[in-house]
This record gives C-alpha cells, structure tokens and sequence, in this order.
C-alpha cells in the first residue's frame, strides 16, 4: 500500500533515493558530523530557500513509539484541514526499528496510518529522526518538524549539532513532550532553541491538549507565522507557541 510505513532490512540500511508520496523507505543512522560535513552543509543550505512560492507545506510528524499512551488517530485529520499540507509520518520504537511513510496529502489516509501503530518498549532514536529531517529539508522543503516524545536516552550535544543544521536550513521544530521528565524537557528545549522552534508539554493521555498543538503546528508549517498568528488569536496551542517562534 503506498505510503505504509516500510521496516528496515537493517539497522544501517539507508535509502537511495528521495522519498515521495508513493514510496517509503528507512531512515538514515545518525552519526556526528565531521567538519567537512558541516561547512559542505553550510554552504549548501546558504544557497537554497526552504520556502517555495506556490509549494504545498511540508511537515515531518516524528512520533516516539515507545511511549505507553494511545494516540487519537484524528489529530492530524483536523491539522490538515488547516490547508494545503503533506506530511510525512515518521516513527521509531522497540530495538532499533525507525519506519517512515512517504509524502501524504490525504488526511483520512495519515489517520488510517496512525490507528495502526502500536507503541513497543525501547531507546530514543532522536538523532536519526532530526537526520532525516535535514535531508528531506534539502530534499524536497520541508517547512516544519513536530516531535511528540516522553524521554531522551542519548548525547545531547550530538542531537544539538543536527538541531542547528535545522536551524542553518530554517526548518523550526517543534518539540511536544509529554509528562514532566527534567533530562527530556532541557534537551527538548534546547532543539527547539537551535532551531528557532517552540517547546511545550502536555499532560500525560490529555489528547486535546496535544491535538491543540499539533494543530498550530500544521498551521505554521501550511501557511508560516502568519497563518499561527491568526490561529492564535482563538486557539490556546497557537498562543502556546507563537511567543517562542523567531
């Protein structure tokens, strides 16, 4: 089925190719950048814009499927109603296993999506999900990043590096946590930071409250700053989130 999330082969199998809306394939190993690396990327994301006039809105929605809550499947079915969005769906639970869907504008589809996954104890896989990020931003302009997650279990300065490369490409990410894990909000915040995103948390099952976020999320990342502001003026996640967006 196009757009179903794909398993890796391998923990260190990468994709050939660009993803689209009709394939899907594993995420890339997150690795520390070498100096050669960065200033190649610097370079490179000081030549192209992340915004194309006219281009339907990108948001990768990276999901921690490790956490012991029930998601509602009809989250993002009232984020894209905000207007014209693709997302791409990402996620990672159990023992190294990250899957990602291709490039999805339908709505009910992503919902659909979303129902089956099942959460699985193991890692935080942060690091290759902000990976991804940087290369569907070259790629293919993404416009934002949602991560919803309850903890971090890796080297916080390697997942800052990937964040400020984010931020170089000027793709916000927003960090929604939930509960109240001190090591997950100050890495979470510091993403968020580096990227010119916004942080917020959500009490853990309290599903309206994230839907609210993820809703102003979807606005910014379909109609920019300007869309969140006006959202904002009659919706507590956008109010939440417009004061910490640069």
């Amino acid at each position: 089925m196009a757009g179903e999330p794909i398993k890796p082969k391998s923990a260190g199998e990468v994709a050939s190719k660009p993803t689209d809306q009709h394939k899907a394939g594993p995420l890339p190993e997150a690795r520390t950048s070498t100096p050669d690396d960065i200033a190649a990327f610097v370079a490179k994301a000081r030549a192209i814009s992340p915004h194309r006039t006219g281009a339907s809105g990108r948001l990768v929605f990276a999901l921690d499927a490790t956490m012991a809550c029930a998601l509602q499947a009809d989250m993002f079915r009232e984020a894209a109603s905000i207007g014209s969005l693709d997302i791409r769906l990402v996620y990672y639970r159990g023992f190294n296993e990250c899957r990602a869907t291709g490039w999805i504008s339908d709505s009910a589809r992503l919902a659909t999506l979303m129902s089956k996954i099942d959460c699985q104890g193991g890692n935080t896989q942060i690091g290759k999900v902000l990976s991804e990020a940087r290369r569907e931003a070259v790629a293919s302009a993404v416009r934002a990043v949602v991560f919803v997650g309850d903890a971090m279990e890796e080297r916080v300065d390697d997942l800052c590096t990937k964040a400020g490369e984010l931020g170089l490409l000027k793709v916000p990410v927003f960090m929604f946590q939930e509960g109240n894990d001190p090591t997950a909000e100050q890495a979470f915040r510091e993403i968020a930071r580096l990227t010119g995103g916004a942080y917020c948390r959500f009490d853990p099952g309290a599903a309206a409250q994230l839907r609210e976020l993820l809703r102003a999320a979807a606005a910014y990342a379909a109609g920019g700053r300007e869309a969140l502001l006006r959202l904002s003026k009659s919706a507590s996640g956008a109010a939440k989130l417009i004061g910490q967006i640069k």
